[in-house]
């Protein structure tokens, strides 16, 4: 089991400059909103053992080089439950958030809303979701760190609905706690490991890394999304281009990295494409991001290693968001990790990078159970309405429309050593029942080359080749 930290401990493993909020004052009668005997000495004793008169420590304390609201669960005062004192005190750390447009980062610890105060603390969820809902309007970020254990409506509310969630190693996360799940339930589902695998969590981040994961992802998710600007504090406030109503612009695409030749037929292109030698996705983002942190999870049960979401530090210093394939058949998960991911840069500003790879939609069974046409359409619909601009870079095999849901009308590139097709040429030919001897032909004739595209006029251009 991982190590129980106080919610002061917490603090201080983020952050440094830690400055305590005012804490707003509510009047109970004797025992509580619900007179529950003895509730008035189970606070005192919490007090006593803790050093804390409620669940939560709320502050701002620097992080990196940004400031940030803090919301730490005392997971030591009733199990870090929420009462409606809980919910006075995470609603004021939201409402200094807004109006000095600070991110927020929660460390949560916490078994769910609190027996004594009944259905008064069950509505504290209410007032949380909506401060979430609030700080998600306003373009803030909000990042998730869960302890040991996250369960209930903590989870559900600060943790769950995170823009970034990220876990201590070991932590018990999931809703039901350990006293009210099925007794033969696997104690090994309620993890924060199970719950990355699951795509709820983005990342599990031992202790010692902590402080440095959130500086990271704090530095990128406020940095100013205008080109040639440097993110930083304004005032001691953290502002970003969206915040401050400016114009985001596209980025450019990358310079190609794989050979410089074009093709001289279809099936050339689809040879350079397919080749074991060729540059994937993730020598792309390396060459193209100085740092960068990654998402991951469909936030529906699944996840895909095969498409890479993210921010990073990209050209000018300008924070940019990334979808990328990495050559193989994209699963559901990937499609809604991308969606994902292109809605939370509209919401917070960023401009979009694109790179298509994958032979196409994977077309399995379990795939199909999984919702592959639904994920498609989702995404689809993401890049149609995004916030901000989409730039897409084919770097190798554009597959059908698995591989045109993540591209950008109107703003697509291709690498010499990529093709782009309504269907793979040996999927053509049996579709309009050729033998394989014409495969190659079928090729030519759909004209899938970089060169035909952009004649085409279904591609913007070709990127020249890094270094020219």
């Amino acid at each position: 089991m991982t190590e129980r930290f106080s919610a002061r401990e917490a603090i201080a493993l983020a952050g440094d400059d830690f400055r305590e909020l005012p804490v707003p004052m509510r009047e109970f009668k004797p025992d509580g909103p619900l007179s529950w005997q003895g509730y008035d000495d189970a606070r005192r004793r919490a007090l006593t053992r803790t050093g804390e008169d409620e669940s939560v420590v709320c502050g701002t304390a620097v992080i990196g080089s940004t400031r940030a609201v803090l919301i730490a669960f005392e997971f030591g005062f009733l199990g870090g439950s929420l009462g409606a004192r809980t919910g006075d005190r995470v609603e004021a750390a939201y409402t200094h958030a807004r109006a000095h447009r600070l991110p927020v980062v929660s460390l949560v610890a916490t078994g769910g809303s609190r027996m004594q105060e009944g259905m008064l603390a069950l509505t504290q969820l209410q007032r949380v979701a909506r401060q979430s809902a609030l700080a998600r309007e306003a373009g803030l970020p909000q990042i998730a760190v869960l302890r040991d254990p996250t369960t209930g409506g903590g989870w559900a509310t600060l943790g769950a609905g995170a823009d970034v969630t990220l876990a201590l190693p070991g932590a018990q996360v999931g809703f039901a706690g350990s006293r009210v799940r099925p007794s033969d339930a696997d104690p090994a589902a309620y993890t924060a490991e199970a719950q990355m695998t699951a795509g709820a969590v983005d990342a599990v981040v031992r202790e010692e890394e902590l402080r440095e994961t959130l500086a990271l992802w704090l530095t990128l998710l406020t940095a100013p999304a205008a080109e040639g600007e440097v993110g930083g504090e304004v005032g001691g406030e953290v502002e970003s281009e969206a915040a401050s109503g400016g114009e985001v612009e596209p980025v450019s695409p990358p310079a190609a990295l794989g050979a410089p030749g074009l093709p001289a037929t279809g099936w050339d292109a689809v040879r350079h494409a397919r080749s074991p030698e060729r540059p994937r996705a993730a020598a792309y983002l390396d060459a193209y991001f100085s740092r960068r942190a990654a998402i991951g999870g469909d936030r529906c049960g699944g996840s895909d290693d095969g498409m890479l979401c993210g921010f990073g530090s990209g050209p000018a210093g300008r924070t940019v968001a990334y979808a990328a394939q990495c050559g193989t058949a994209t699963r559901p998960a990937g499609y809604r990790t991308a969606a994902r991911l292109i809605r939370l840069a509209g919401r917070l500003g960023f401009p979009v990078l694109t790179l298509v790879d994958t032979p196409g939609a994977a077309n399995d069974a379990q795939a199909e159970r999984q919702g592959a046409g639904s994920a498609i359409a989702d995404l689809f619909a993401a890049v149609a309405t995004a916030r901000t601009p989409v730039t897409t870079l084919v770097i190798g095999e554009g597959g059908s429309g698995g591989a045109l849901a993540l591209a950008a009308p109107g703003n697509t590139w291709a690498t010499p050593d990529s093709y782009f097709s309504v269907i793979a040429p040996e999927l053509a030919a049996a579709i309009l029942k050729r033998p394989a001897s014409e495969v190659r032909d079928t090729a030519d004739q759909l004209r899938i080359r970089p060169q035909d595209l952009v004649e085409l006029g279904v591609i913007r251009g070709i990127v020249e080749h890094a270094g020219r």
